[in-house]
């Protein structure tokens, strides 16, 4: 009996999840908008997906191939990043409805603090990013995601445990 394998959405699940609940504890901490915490998400994302790679070979005893891997993890990218969108559209409009708020008064500082940006420039751009702040956020996560995805899956698949294969088996 050939044992259970981890599908890719199972593992995408799980590192939605510790994503989830670390941005929680940055909410819950204040520390929202700190740049050097916000990295730590992708160095999550980065990991979960190497693990996700070395596992998938695992399963599969060695026997796959660089585009094998990379295409597993990029699927389980997939899935984090649906789950990390739905986490951040509810927790805009129902969990923490303030968080907007938030963010758009640290963006109205950072321009503030522009010597070359005038007061009229800055509420344009307020105006703009309030109005189409969603929109922003979930294209923002979708692009973000996909390329750092692209990069977390070819470094798992680099990395993942590969037997040796001819390409060309002889006859």
């Amino acid at each position: 009996m050939e044992p259970k394998k981890t599908s890719h959405i199972a593992k995408g699940a799980i590192i939605g999840l510790i994503l989830i609940i670390y941005s929680t504890v940055l909410y819950l901490m204040g520390q929202m908008m700190n740049k050097n915490l916000g990295y730590v998400s992708y160095l999550i994302l980065f990991v979960g997906l190497i693990v996700s790679g070395n596992i998938f070979s695992k399963e599969n005893n060695g026997n796959v191939t660089f585009g094998n891997v990379f295409a597993h993890c990029f699927k389980t990218n997939g899935i984090v990043t649906l789950i990390v969108i739905f986490w951040s559209v509810l927790s805009l409009k129902v969990i923490f409805p303030n968080m907007e708020d938030q963010m758009l008064d640290f963006t109205r500082k950072e321009l503030e603090k522009q010597p070359k940006i005038t007061d009229e420039q800055i509420s344009q751009s307020m105006a703009m990013m309030k109005k189409g702040f969603m929109v922003i956020m979930i294209g923002g996560a979708i692009l973000g995601y996909a390329v750092l995805g692209a990069i977390g899956s070819l470094i798992a698949a680099a990395l993942a445990k590969k037997n040796p294969q001819q390409p060309f088996p002889q006859v």
